[in-house]
């Protein structure tokens, strides 16, 4: 059984963004400029945490995982996207497609529900402020941000065996610049309707549920923050919530439109625009978003920037609000 579920197909050819030769050293920089910005911006704002002390609090915890993840989402496609730019032959290996989609999945998981669990620290910040310091303990936001990892990447790995199970008998031109579930189911020699009901499933569910959430989270959120009576007070909640929510619209906006639609030449190629905004403009963005609209973050980068950015000894994970 095993054996009959690999097949002939030992490459695959990615066909990116365009097949126009005179485009491909204009989108070589233009995504090497993009990639570089991203892991500058990405690694810059995980370093800032972690060198203030004021900074160690769970938002900022997370904020910084969702940086980490928006770097490896980056880099799980990029580099191999930019040597194709400049290449003829523009293949990726059987073993080497399936993990780039494997990371694929269980990164874009791991993120969204990432970005889910800042919705109930924010719920848990402005609308049960004097239980923040027990519910947002150290290990409770450890727990908090392990979760989406071990269920991201456990249910990257199921997708991946399911695709696994596919036949690939030909042709096997992608079209796409990555491995990706849609454009690979649509080379499927075998039946795909387990792949493609299982991906419709678990994206449409995972979704709904993180979104609800988040939805449900903001009804309260909104609703103590018009209650409270300073002007600044209010300005200061919608700011940080305005950034959060400014994610949440990309990134879970970008990743609707890609996979809760059955797969489809159409769809395939529409799914590319989509698909840049998922991988690159989305982990390009977020440290721009969280930066520009806090007074916290700029007034570290100001004091920061001269310092040495290490962690001083001493420093401690978590402080109170």
């Amino acid at each position: 059984m095993f054996k009959d579920n690999h097949t002939e197909v030992t490459e695959f050819i990615l066909r990116g963004l365009t097949d126009r030769a005179e485009l491909q050293p204009v989108l070589f920089v233009v995504f090497l400029v993009i990639y570089l910005t991203t892991v500058f911006g990405n690694v810059s704002m995980i370093l800032l945490i972690r060198a203030d002390s004021k900074l160690q609090t769970p938002m900022y915890f997370f904020l910084s995982h969702l940086f980490f993840v928006d770097l490896c989402s980056a880099t799980n496609v990029t580099p191999q996207m930019l040597v194709h730019f400049l290449s003829e032959r523009k293949t990726i290996s059987h073993l080497g497609c399936f993990i780039q989609f494997d990371f694929s999945i269980s990164l874009g998981l791991t993120g969204g529900y990432i970005l889910t669990v800042m919705a109930y620290d924010r719920y848990v910040a402005i609308c049960k402020p004097l239980l923040f310091g027990s519910r947002m303990s150290r290990g409770v936001c450890v727990s908090l941000v392990a979760a989406p990892y071990i269920y991201g990447f456990a249910n990257g790995l199921a997708q991946t065996i399911l695709m696994l199970r596919l036949s690939f008998c030909g042709p096997k031109d992608i079209n796409d610049f990555y491995c990706a579930d849609p454009p690979l189911i649509v080379l499927a020699c075998s039946d795909t309707y387990v792949k493609e009901t299982a991906m419709l499933i678990v994206a449409g569910s995972n979704l709904t549920c993180s979104l609800t959430i988040i939805l449900i989270s903001y009804i309260f959120i909104f609703r103590d923050i018009l209650r409270i009576c300073s002007a600044e007070g209010r300005r200061k909640a919608f700011s940080t919530c305005g950034s959060h929510l400014t994610a949440v619209f990309v990134s879970h906006g970008t990743r609707f439109c890609l996979y809760v639609r059955p797969p489809s030449l159409t769809s395939v190629e529409q799914g590319k625009v989509v698909a840049v905004f998922a991988v690159f403009v989305s982990p390009l963005l977020n440290p721009f978003i969280y930066s520009l609209r806090n007074k916290d973050v700029k007034r570290v980068i100001k004091k920061v920037i001269p310092e040495n950015l290490f962690v001083k000894p001493g420093t401690h994970l978590f402080n109170s609000r």
